[in-house]
């Protein structure tokens, strides 16, 4: 029971971020596939980047602001913070997802 709610945390989390699951498996991509690889890899570095660190702090700073002057509910902040973590996350929370399920 534990090891398929696993397989099927990690078949959501895969769908979730494929830009990590497929970074991830570049030792098995097929031929010809050398070009979509890329493309998912920039655009990985591009989210993950410079330009989502700015967007994050902005949000946060600007989602922190609103929450302390009353304007905005503290759950609907707590929400774009726990986003932001799971987004810089990503990598980390689905190599823990694979770890587990290698293990059970």
């Amino acid at each position: 029971m534990l090891r398929r709610k696993l397989g099927s945390l990690a078949a959501f989390a895969i769908s979730i971020f494929p830009a990590t699951a497929a970074s991830a498996a570049v030792a098995l991509d097929p031929e010809g596939s050398g070009v979509l690889v890329n493309a998912v890899n920039w655009l990985q570095g591009t989210l993950l980047g410079t330009f989502a660190t700015v967007v994050a702090v902005i949000a946060v700073a600007s989602v922190g602001f609103m929450m302390l002057t009353g304007r905005i509910n503290w759950r609907h902040g707590a929400v774009v913070i726990l986003g932001c973590f799971i987004l810089f996350g990503a990598a980390t929370i689905v190599a823990g997802i694979r770890h587990a399920s290698e293990i059970g």
